[in-house]
């Protein structure tokens, strides 16, 4: 009977929040954005492109002036330029609209700016001169030196292949290795952006529809406030699905338009203890700040009383972000290690050192076993607050009122 209550419970939840049209219109009013501004940064990024092949092909008549010897008047012919008489005939000419543009190199072009004057063509437009007066002395150099691939070492722009060893002598898999256990990171984050005021109005619904003693006549406070619980993260999950889709159609389809770089999978490393231990602290997280945000609206007669304990939550859930190069660089500091092991801040603070592989298997078992052990705790102070604050429409409900009564002498 349990049972059938409780799918119940659940069905009644998610059937009754999936059929809101707010709740429709609040889940796809972000990802219309999203696939909006995509579009528009595409076409934007597709007519910028253009503009630049376009200025790269672009033909200019320019004169210059070199104080340092390495302009190659070779090179310079073959874009078309020439060198100037003067620094102020040239100038004169620029500003007379008879020469589009004059490039001035001083004698160290290393440490002092080369001037650029040109005709003024646009803000867009405008950074072909300087764009020009760099190739020429690029070119001039890789002339000078006379080998392309010494050139090329020159510059610095060389492929490396970089191979890391860990201390057991195996190879480090490197960034592909953090990122999928810090995937349970984002996800905690996800869902209590938009589920955090729903966890907190679930269990006042019905108390502010004066609704909430007919239904405990007939189901156990347990059952309903479980079944909330498990309705949520149903909801929870049509909701990151319905977010993720414009980003993952963006990355398929339009990858190229928005400049994103190909991001190569296979070099993904799904190490199971690390994904088990970050799904674990993901659990754990999500159900200590659920039951106590369900105890925040048993306690409380309306969501505005409640409001504060969420924003409290809220800040205990963001501030570790404010100590993340900490957490990561020295994960043995103290103030790292009050973050670790205080319930509310060890979700997020346990997941980051996961994701980085310095929280030791010890640190996690105890983390593990932390939250499991309170979010049983307040998910059962939940219930008791719940079944004392369902009648509380006015007042606070107090604590005082959970102790058990005094017995006589």
């Amino acid at each position: 009977m349990a049972r059938h209550n409780l799918g119940t419970v659940v069905s009644f939840e998610v059937t009754r929040t999936l059929t809101k049209r707010g709740f429709w219109i609040a889940t796809l009013i972000v990802p219309v954005i999203i696939g909006i501004v995509i579009g528009l940064v595409a076409l934007s990024n597709s007519a910028t492109d253009s503009s630049l092949d376009s200025q790269k092909n672009e033909k200019f008549s320019f004169s210059y002036s070199d104080e340092s010897g390495y302009v190659d008047p070779a090179v310079v012919a073959s874009f078309g330029g020439t060198k100037a008489a003067s620094r102020q005939e040239a100038i004169a000419a620029v500003k007379a609209g008879v020469l589009d543009a004059y490039f001035d190199y001083g004698s160290d072009p290393t440490k002092q700016p080369t001037e650029v004057y040109g005709v003024d063509r646009g803000i867009f437009n405008n950074g072909k001169y300087a764009s020009a007066a760099t190739r020429l002395l690029v070119a001039s150099a890789e002339a000078r030196v006379g080998d392309p691939k010494l050139a090329a070492l020159l510059q610095g722009n060389l492929p490396i292949d970089l191979t890391a060893i860990g201390p057991d002598g195996n190879i480090a898999s490197g960034i592909g290795s953090v990122i999928p256990p810090l995937i349970f990171l984002v996800i905690f984050y996800i869902v209590f952006l938009l589920l955090g005021n729903q966890m907190l109005n679930s269990p006042l619904e019905e108390k502010e529809n004066r609704v909430a003693e007919m239904i405990l006549t007939t189901l156990n406070p347990t059952t309903l406030i479980v079944g909330k619980v498990i309705s949520l993260f149903i909801i929870g999950v049509v909701q990151a699905l319905v977010f993720a889709a414009p980003i993952i159609i963006g990355y398929l389809f339009f990858r190229t338009a928005l400049n994103i770089p190909n991001f190569d999978l296979p070099v993904l490393v799904f190490e199971p203890g690390q994904m088990a231990v970050g799904a674990l602290l993901l659990i754990g997280g999500f159900a200590l700040f659920t039951g106590t945000l369900f105890a925040a609206g048993a306690i409380m007669p309306t969501v505005k009383d409640a409001s504060l304990i969420f924003g409290i939550l809220m800040v205990l859930i963001f501030v570790q972000l404010y100590a993340a190069t900490l957490i990561v660089s020295n994960p043995q500091a103290f103030i790292v290690q009050v973050f670790t092991y205080f319930p509310y801040s060890a979700p997020v603070t346990a997941m980051l050192r996961n994701g980085f592989g310095s929280l030791h298997p010890i640190e996690s078992t105890i983390v593990i076993v932390e939250l499991f052990a309170l979010s049983a705790i307040v998910l059962r102070l939940a219930v008791r607050l719940f079944r004392f604050g369902s009648i509380e429409y006015t007042k606070r409900v107090s604590l005082g009122r959970l102790l058990p009564p005094k017995q006589g002498n």
